[in-house]
């Protein structure tokens, strides 16, 4: 019973990641300059690391307790992190850059 809610992590990570990646590929690069954070490449390579990483751990069948399964097994941490100081820091100062896109924004800001 156990296994299967630490599986449920495993693919809600990979959905969060998969979703940092997918909103990354949408910006501009430029905005990510105009932010002060790293270029869209370089967190193009990390999203995509993070999301490969967390679809092989979500994807592999659960098995035994090694020395090797507990070093591998920050791997989907990290990767998790990654995505979420995406989200969290570089989305929003990146989309504040993004040409166009608002909604319901007056002159001086959302409102």
């Amino acid at each position: 019973m156990l296994q299967y809610f630490f599986w449920l992590l495993l693919i809600i990570a990979f959905a969060v990641e998969a979703w940092a990646l997918f909103d990354a590929v949408r910006q501009p690069a430029g905005a990510y300059a105009s932010a002060g954070k790293l270029t869209k490449q370089w967190w193009m390579i990390i999203l995509g690391v993070a999301t490969a990483l967390g679809f092989a751990h979500a994807a592999a069948p659960m098995g035994g307790i090694s020395p090797i399964t507990l070093l591998l097994g920050i791997l989907p941490v990290a990767a998790f992190i990654a995505s979420a100081v995406y989200l969290a820091d570089v989305r929003p100062a990146v989309r504040e850059y993004r040409g166009g896109q608002g909604g319901a924004s007056g002159p001086y800001g959302p409102w």
